[in-house]
């Protein structure tokens, strides 16, 4: 009987297993276009030669790009907007998400309700209003707008994430806690995070990804050059007649370790933080 389910789901394992990499293929095609027009120069490019192999690969563009000035600075600009906005909008999301999990209140779940629904307001609808109002503040050009405003669009996410996950911390952990004279922050610092290492795995990882690609904010707050983040900053290099398709390929290569760093340094916690997030209402 064994036998017979397992030769009958073999073939439906196989063409699952076909399907996922056809799509895997898909996936990478677009990679390995990036990776293959870092290596060449704009000439070859223009000529259609991009996904050839056999003509010679340069590391000229790679030098180009780490030669200039100015990629620093945006490097350094996206860093002092990713690192302070994904670790304020994580501990902000940590300390709501507690309180909904584990200290109802009378109208907690309207609250909660009205909380995750900054999730879905569409960017394109706040850009005239928080426009007008950093023009007021007089924090156009600085990077500021873009902190506040991927803090706050990042509370929410992080509120429903982190109550789910303490949702499934059982409440007997926080009274064994309590009745040994901890506080609230105690509890929450010292038995309920370790626990939830997983949560600010996806927390930080996501947050981390989400603002260091953003392209949208840095280009409608941001006007100069000094200001600009990564993502803004590889569209801006451009040959003097043409776009330097190599130019910025080999950028946008080197703007992606970064975030590839966090995710493996936060791979073994990601899959069952996922997961955890996905079972519990």
């Amino acid at each position: 009987m064994n036998a017979a389910a397992t030769q009958a789901t073999a073939p439906a394992r196989a063409a699952l297993l076909a399907a996922l990499a056809v799509l895997a293929l898909l996936f990478m095609i677009p990679i390995i276009g990036v990776v293959l027009s870092s290596l060449k120069g704009t000439t070859e490019i223009v000529a259609g030669r991009l996904w050839s192999v056999t003509t010679g690969f340069t590391l000229e563009n790679f030098a180009e790009v780490l030669g200039q000035r100015r990629i620093y600075v945006y490097l350094l600009n996206t860093l002092l907007v990713t690192v302070p906005a994904s670790s304020v909008s994580i501990a902000l999301g940590t300390l709501a998400g507690y309180v909904f999990a584990k200290l109802p209140f009378r109208g907690a779940s309207p609250v909660f309700i009205v909380v995750v629904a900054g999730m879905f307001f569409p960017a394109q609808v706040l850009l005239v209003p928080l426009f007008r109002m950093f023009l007021f503040m007089r924090l156009l050009n600085t990077l500021w707008p873009m902190i506040i405003v991927h803090t706050a669009l990042g509370v929410p996410i992080c509120t429903l994430l982190t109550r789910n996950f303490f949702a499934a911390v059982p409440n007997t952990l926080r009274e064994a806690a309590i009745l040994d004279g901890a506080s609230e922050l105690q509890v929450l610092l010292r038995v309920i995070l370790p626990v939830s290492l997983p949560a600010l795995a996806v927390l930080a990882t996501l947050q981390f990804t989400w603002i260091w690609n953003d392209f949208l904010w840095p280009l409608i707050f941001t006007q100069s050059d000094n200001r600009r983040t990564i993502m803004l900053g590889i569209v801006s290099m451009k040959g003097q007649y043409s776009v330097a398709w190599g130019v910025q390929g080999a950028m946008s290569l080197l703007a992606t370790v970064p975030t590839l760093f966090v995710f493996l340094r936060f791979q073994r916690y990601f899959i069952h933080g996922m997961t955890m997030g996905a079972v519990k209402g």
